[in-house]
């Protein structure tokens, strides 16, 4: 099974931005690399009226749609932790979570001084990790926001 880390923050934190710049570099020094987001409210990735939507609204529990290079499936599953989907990801050697803030899991948290200057996860053991432009002094790393290559090392060395 994958290692699994999640990257929490508050809403425009800068999140997604974070993932999409360490994804590279961890792809770069030979490493698998998942996503998990978390949908608060649910999400809906079928066009309406195109065939797999059709079948999904016939009744069908799971839908796949593949091409060359290509697949995604759609399924009923009350699963929503990221461990419990860990089994679609099993070819991975790190699956990055975006949210998930309440869970046990290894966690970086992103922090930009125009959104906020506080941590949502400051007392949470599973903090590893703090990536920021505030002046702050946490009890964990703290990296600054283009800071990727030294995140991913931290990374590499405690998870890879």
């Amino acid at each position: 099974m994958p290692q699994i880390i999640s990257i929490v923050g508050r809403s425009q934190s800068g999140k997604t931005t974070l993932i999409e710049k360490l994804i590279p570099e961890l792809k770069k020094r030979g490493y698998r690399i998942g996503t998990i987001k978390h949908a608060h409210h649910g999400f809906d990735i079928d066009k309406s009226g195109k065939d797999s939507w059709r079948h999904w609204h016939a009744g069908a529990d799971a839908v796949a749609v593949a091409s060359p290079g290509k697949v995604a499936i759609v399924k009923n599953d009350e699963r929503e932790s990221p461990e419990s989907v860990l089994d679609y990801f099993e070819d991975m050697d790190l699956v990055i979570t975006e949210g998930f803030k309440k869970e046990k899991l290894p966690k970086i948290e992103v922090l930009r001084a125009t959104r906020h200057t506080e941590l949502i996860c400051a007392r949470d053991s599973h903090l590893i990790a703090v990536v920021t432009d505030v002046d702050i002094n946490p009890d964990v790393p703290k990296f600054g926001l283009e800071d990727i290559k030294e995140l991913a090392n931290l990374i590499e060395d405690t998870f890879l």
